[in-house]
């Protein structure tokens, strides 16, 4: 959608192919098999949404979402400790997956220029190795047909098939890379006390991939109509249950702090716990390829994909949206090269959260096939260091947060600042436990 949109200020007609038939709200569908999960939009991409849909922010808080404040509102354990609450520096907005499509899908399909086709899967690409001309369709019924394009954009998410697509135009496989750190999601909804609704904290007990054994984390985030979304994760030997009975236990008793169970117990089931297995961090480096055919690119989860527990995903599909139309408006429709110029410029966004998803994952057990290098293990000592220091260093808590969430590069974690900051280590003692205020406690029943 967020494609559509950036492509409708250059192009005199924009089609988005769907192979789902699209609610008119915010309503499950199946091509969404990651929605019964948690999700944020981090402020790098709350910011690139914003250039592409003006005001979507206050028509998803008119919704019911939240936007979220960062670091004030969030109770974290690290591998490092627990961090401090500070002052807000960035936020994140909070929805359910199925209201964010929705808001977002209704915006752009408001738009005149974008016309939508649901029910048809896309079955390949029409051209050359040279030039992609079209792309091959086929409806519910069986049809087939070819529709033509100036540009075609491949947003099919983790299952799109251009690298056979390529193959078919006679095009080399790209360079590929992946990463399993071996993550089971289980996720279930609750209804949160009802002195929380207005305001309570995100909760993430994160693991810690250094440690014996497997790596198991939960995240609690509030979301639209009084609810909490719960995700519980765990790495190979520690993966977590699809059965509601284990839920609480697992929260309660596996993690490496109890506070996520202790909430749960005071908090109603919602829903049955859905569970997904699709954490494979998987980059594709298509702008390394020796040639690159005119008329294609692709964007977002089918370039590359992140574990979901980083929160990266969203934002970075839409930094990619951004930078695929100034591509176009700096160069002009048309020009010689410019597919070749928007898969260069959609890599940046990919490549920052690619390094921050691989800091961790690839330490845990079978990850890779060779384990971590020695470049993996001196950026992960050093993050590592970082960490250990923003739990009591707020100017550095804050350039932490810069890069998580992905407004701003890793170099600034390079400044001489940081890199002396780093050295001398957090100037404020330990948190003995987690930072949440009476007044959540009680609001909470904890």
């Amino acid at each position: 959608m967020l494609a559509a949109r950036a492509l409708a200020d250059c192009a005199d007609r924009v089609v988005i192919v769907e192979r789902d038939a699209l609610p008119e709200g915010p309503e499950p569908r199946k091509g969404l098999p990651q929605a019964r999960h948690a999700h944020m939009l981090w402020s790098g991409g709350v910011r690139a949404v914003e250039r592409l849909l003006p005001g979507i922010t206050g028509a998803l808080q008119a919704a019911g979402g939240r936007r979220h404040p960062v670091t004030t509102g969030m109770v974290a354990l690290s591998a490092q400790g627990w961090f401090r609450r500070w002052p807000e520096s960035h936020h994140v907005i909070l929805a359910g997956r199925d209201l964010l499509d929705a808001t977002v899908r209704g915006q752009v399909l408001a738009d005149p220029r974008i016309d939508l086709v649901d029910r048809t899967e896309a079955l390949g690409l029409t051209g050359t190795d040279a030039a992609v001309t079209g792309v091959r369709l086929r409806t519910r019924d069986g049809a087939e047909r070819t529709l033509p394009a100036g540009l075609v954009v491949d947003a099919t998410g983790r299952g799109s098939r251009a690298t056979r697509w390529l193959a078919d135009l006679g095009l080399p496989a790209p360079e590929h890379r992946e990463i399993d750190p071996g993550v089971v999601y289980a996720s279930r909804l609750f209804r949160a006390p009802e002195a929380t609704w207005d305001s309570f904290p995100v909760i993430n007990v994160q693991p810690d991939p250094h440690g014996d054994g497997p790596g198991r984390s939960g995240f609690l985030l509030p979301i639209e109509q009084g609810r909490w979304i719960v995700t519980l994760c765990g790495t190979r030997g520690g993966e977590p249950s699809a059965t509601n009975e284990e839920f609480l236990p697992f929260a309660r008793e596996r993690l490496r702090h109890p506070l996520l169970g202790e909430l749960l117990e005071r908090a109603e089931p919602l829903s049955d716990v859905s569970v997904t297995r699709s954490t494979v961090n998987r980059r594709h480096f298509y702008e390394r390829m020796p040639v690159w055919p005119e008329n294609f690119t692709v964007l977002g989860d089918a370039l590359a994909v992140f574990n979901p527990v980083y929160g990266h995903g969203l934002a970075v599909a839409a930094q990619s949206a951004v930078l695929l139309r100034e591509v176009i408006r700096r160069h002009g429709w048309g020009t010689p090269g410019l597919a070749r110029r928007v898969q260069r410029a959609v890599a940046r966004p990919v490549r920052a959260a690619w390094d921050l998803a691989l800091g961790q994952d690839v330490f845990y057990p079978g990850a890779t096939a060779s384990g971590p290098t020695v470049r993996d293990r001196l950026v992960s000592a050093y993050v590592g260091r970082l960490l250990y220091t923003a739990t009591g260093n707020g100017r550095v808590a804050r350039r932490v947060t810069d890069v998580t969430s992905l407004e701003r590069g890793a170099e600034v974690l390079l400044a001489p600042r940081v890199l002396l900051a780093a050295a001398v280590g957090p100037l404020r003692p330990p948190l003995e436990g987690p930072p949440l205020t009476a007044e959540e406690r009680k609001a909470a029943g904890v």
